[in-house]
């Protein structure tokens, strides 16, 4: 018996019990949709997160204190007072492959304008901050290094605490605020950012010189971290070492003592943050993979049901030349048709509710080519693998005895 011949009688069959078969293919169209749908949800929010940090400059090197450990236990870094503005200025004059340095030095507390008030992170930074950063200044000017030496009071704000204090789409440079009850002059504002991947606004803080935040709002004498920028992305490895290199002669670290600092590239930081996402994107994957295995399951429940019910037509069959493998491959092809079409139906509907949940989340989901070849392929080995037991019993049943079948 040829396939085509296959083919149509088993469309004859599944259309002669059209509910039931629905209703088969209903746990497979359920699976294969939950597995796009997770798929492309976790794919696009990596793609986005990927985005997002590539925005801050895929050359950025972070510097921070390393974990303090006493008696194995860590005891952070929050207080660690080990990067000075000296190693600044090592890495200015010594780092050939880096192309800015900038300490950072973080305060928070409550700014204060008028009988308007808002709670926000200030930043300590040098006027090279902003592009290593990729910060672009919205209306007014940045800070210059006569002002850093001063230890001015100027700052620039954050969209987030202009609308806060101001109000929405207002310009307050030239207007002073208090911070901890010392008035600053803004001087600028900077431009919206949003949402980081991680859910962090952005532009909730506030930037002024390093050395008015460091001597007049925090009064301490080290700095909580250091941004710079490689000479290029490819060159991201090699400034790490020579960073590293200059901070622990300058940090007197014997060659056997571990680093008590830490560098990470933002290139890196995507990879591992990439990593996480994709670990995350196979779990949810896994996870939705199971109705795959329920509907696979209900495929091989209704073909027993479907072989007990047609015994004596297969008995027909046998009795007029059908051999064992023409009926094993009629109901092989019934599981693989209803597989395939409960995955094509499961491929459209998982598609549908990706962009359904992407524009709920306001992200963009992205369907790849393999999560739609895989769960077509996965399809496929169910119908065979659920039906083959089926449609082994089928073809091993005796004429007779089916002929006989009540």
């Amino acid at each position: 018996m040829n396939y085509s011949n296959l083919f149509r009688i088993a469309v004859r069959a599944l259309f002669r019990n059209k509910m039931r078969a629905f209703l088969t293919m209903l746990g497979i169209i359920i699976g294969v949709a939950s597995v796009i749908a997770m798929l492309a949800i976790g794919e696009g929010s990596k793609a986005s997160i990927r985005e997002e940090m590539s925005g801050m400059g895929t050359n950025m090197v972070m510097i921070m204190p390393n974990f303090q450990r006493r008696g194995g236990v860590s005891l952070g870094t929050s207080n660690s007072n080990v990067l000075k503005l000296s190693d600044v200025t090592a890495l200015r004059n010594e780092a050939v492959t880096l192309t800015a340095v900038s300490p950072e030095i973080r305060a928070s507390g409550q700014v204060i304008y008028s009988n308007e008030n808002t709670q926000t992170t200030i930043y300590g930074v040098s006027e090279e901050y902003l592009p290593i950063k990729k910060l672009e200044v919205k209306a007014g000017r940045i800070f210059n290094s006569a002002e850093v030496r001063n230890m001015s009071k100027v700052c620039l704000l954050g969209q987030t605490v202009v609308e806060n204090l101001f109000g929405k789409g207002a310009d307050p440079v030239g207007l002073t605020i208090r911070i901890k009850n010392l008035p600053f002059l803004i001087i600028g504002t900077l431009e919206d950012k949003g949402e980081s991947g991680m859910g962090q606004d952005q532009d909730d803080l506030i930037i002024a010189p390093y050395s008015t935040v460091q001597r007049r709002l925090a009064a301490i004498d080290y700095i909580n971290g250091i941004y710079a920028s490689a000479v290029s992305e490819e060159k991201s490895a090699a400034a790490i070492a020579e960073a590293s290199e200059i901070l622990r002669r300058t940090h007197k670290l014997k060659e056997s003592a571990e680093n008590d600092f830490r560098i990470m590239s933002q290139s890196e930081l995507i990879e591992r943050v990439s990593s996480i996402t994709n670990i995350m994107t196979i779990l949810l994957g896994a996870i939705a993979g199971i109705s795959l295995l329920v509907g696979g399951i209900g495929i091989m429940n209704i073909m027993l049901v479907s072989v007990t019910e047609r015994t004596r037509e297969i008995g027909l069959r046998m009795s007029v030349g059908g051999r064992g493998r023409d009926i094993l491959k009629q109901f092989l092809v019934e599981s693989m048709l209803l597989s395939i079409l409960g995955g094509l139906l499961g491929i459209i509907f998982g598609y549908l509710i990706a962009k359904l949940a992407g524009s709920l989340m306001d992200s963009e989901p992205l369907v790849k080519t393999q999560s739609v070849v895989l769960a077509f392929i996965v399809c496929f080995i169910i119908g065979v693998f659920f039906g083959w037991y089926p449609a082994r019993k089928a073809a091993n049943l005796n004429p007779i005895d089916a002929l006989r079948y009540e």
